[in-house]
């Protein structure tokens, strides 16, 4: 029996109760949509304010909250249907997971260039407007989509070389060792994932130390700096859990077999849905600009809807 069969085995002879399945998909549900409208409104702030049109950390911020809105969604969705619907069509999963692969990755790549421009305006604030312009910034965002498909798409037409066209219509429990079952795969993923980690990490070690033996004590945007790359690093670390995430789960899958759904679910969460609930606070409102705006619009909604029900 192989590992992702292993996976599925276990999975079903420990189904949770009632209650508990219960519990865990309302959790899910809440947070999902309390960090979904979230990020919603700072992209409504976004698009409604011209002035972060013209700032890359700006655009760098929206992409990757626009990134963790589809990614929550999708995985919450996955979550919801392993409880009811359990088993889909490997083509439909196919897609689901490669989305939620895509929105995954590109989360710690992101993280990566928004420390290199916060370096940049600290290091070299004379030259910060000329290097981080809107057309690089877009062409930056553009090779972190470009690096991520050439990490993930190998799973796909691994499987289409190697599956019968059969496994493609059958139904299966909605996890990547499922509809991308290749040993290679997992191979292939584990080499990507170590020199992912390396060169991630090294970058935000880098642009923190920089900014920390470059800035003046006395200078505020010094010290904000400093403390945004490491509130970076802390949210970089949750997401390069994913990472080790396979290896965790399968850990636990031999020290608690009894409980193996209940690590599941927290590592469901440290991973997939904690990572996602922190960069509303660095930028949403940590950020004086974006703080303003995003208080504002949020003042206009409830007033509308004030004005709303008095005149009804």
């Amino acid at each position: 029996m192989n590992m992702s069969s292993a996976n599925v085995t276990v999975v079903l002879q420990y189904r949770d109760s009632f209650t508990k399945a219960v519990t865990k998909n309302v959790i899910v549900v809440i947070l999902g949509i309390s960090i979904s409208y979230l990020n919603a409104n700072l992209i409504y702030t976004f698009c409604r304010n011209q002035i972060f049109y013209m700032n890359p950390r700006y655009i760098l911020f929206i992409h990757l909250v626009i990134n963790d809105l589809v990614q929550v969604t999708l995985t919450a969705i996955l979550f919801i249907i392993s409880y009811t619907i359990y088993k889909l069509n490997v083509s439909v999963c196919c897609i689901f997971m490669l989305l939620a692969l895509f929105t995954t990755e590109n989360s710690p790549l992101n993280l990566a260039c928004m420390a290199v421009e916060c370096y940049i305006a600290i290091c070299f604030p004379m030259r910060h407007v000329h290097i981080c312009t809107i057309q690089r910034t877009l062409i930056l965002i553009g090779s972190i989509w470009m690096t991520t498909m050439l990490s993930v798409l190998p799973d796909l037409f691994i499987t289409l070389a190697t599956e019968p066209l059969d496994f493609f219509h059958s139904q299966v429990f909605c996890l990547r060792n499922t509809v991308f079952p290749n040993p290679l795969i997992t191979k292939k993923r584990d080499i990507t994932y170590a020199v992912f980690l390396v060169i991630v990490w090294l970058t935000i070690i880098y642009t923190y130390f920089k900014i920390l033996f470059t800035a003046k004590a006395a200078s505020k945007d010094a010290r904000k700096a400093k403390n945004t790359i490491l509130l970076h690093g802390f949210q970089l670390l949750l997401c390069m859990a994913t990472y080790a995430a396979p290896h965790l789960t399968n850990a636990l899958q031999g020290w608690f077999p009894n409980n193996y759904t209940d690590s599941l679910f927290v590592i469901y969460i440290i991973v997939q849905i904690l990572p996602r609930s922190i960069s509303p606070i660095i930028y949403g409102i940590r950020d004086k600009t974006f703080r303003k705006f995003l208080k504002g619009n949020l003042l206009c909604k409830v007033t509308a809807h004030e004005s709303d029900h008095h005149n009804k």
